[in-house]
């Protein structure tokens, strides 16, 4: 409750804490309510139908803290991240990887100083939100225009990787005002990482699709 009342400026990666006036941040955190309640319910289910996939949702929860908790200077004096939502949004859905997302905040939040409590909501809508979605859409239309697996998943990954930093900017921008310069230091920095973001997660994918065809199979991803 005192984290959620008292705002103190952080130098972390994410929105930091305090950086959003509260009708922007409690605004935020309304709009993700609905994606967490769908994104529980398409856990139970997945688990229920599927219980051998519960591993790969452990595996892409770990995947999405790591990435996103390596703080990398970029050029501008700010400082960026990978994501490693990309993974979870093409093998389980977005809604299941917004609650994945959901408790990587949360965890870097209070044990990283990674983002805050009150700008919580606004962290979540643009990577767990909007960098899932268009992830599991990139996904799905190349794989519906044949495209090869690896492609499809680099797209994907580096996509949602990117449109998250444009989604901050444009929250940022909203508030401060000047969404073209929010775009110029957070947005382009961040095309190199969304690039290692794409490679990594192909990497991963060809491990699993080597080692739990028979999941991805389960789950409809191939």
């Amino acid at each position: 409750m005192a984290l959620g009342v008292l705002t103190v400026s952080a130098s972390a990666m994410h929105i930091a804490e305090g950086y959003l006036p509260r009708p922007w941040a409690f605004g935020w955190m309304a709009v993700c309510v609905p994606f967490v309640a769908a994104g529980m319910r398409s856990i139970q289910k997945r688990v229920r139908d599927y219980p051998r996939a519960k591993v790969l949702l452990a595996m892409c929860g770990a995947f999405a803290f790591v990435l996103s908790a390596l703080k990398l200077p970029s050029a501008t004096g700010s400082c960026s991240h990978p994501t490693g939502v990309g993974l979870g949004a093409i093998l389980f859905g977005p809604t299941a990887t917004t609650v994945l997302g959901l408790i990587v905040l949360l965890f870097q939040a209070l044990l990283l100083a990674h983002g805050g409590i009150t700008t919580l909501g606004a962290n979540v809508f643009s990577m767990a939100i909007v960098g899932p979605f268009v992830s599991w859409g990139v996904y799905l239309l190349l794989k519906k225009l044949k495209a090869r697996p690896a492609v499809a998943v680099f797209c994907a990954a580096a996509l949602g990787d990117l449109v998250t930093y444009v989604t901050t900017s444009v929250q940022l921008g909203m508030v401060y005002g000047n969404i073209g310069e929010y775009l110029t230091i957070f947005a382009v920095t961040q095309l190199p990482l969304a690039v290692a973001e794409g490679l990594l997660t192909v990497v991963v994918f060809n491990v699993l699709e080597k080692y739990a065809r028979d999941e991805l199979l389960e789950l409809s991803v191939l």
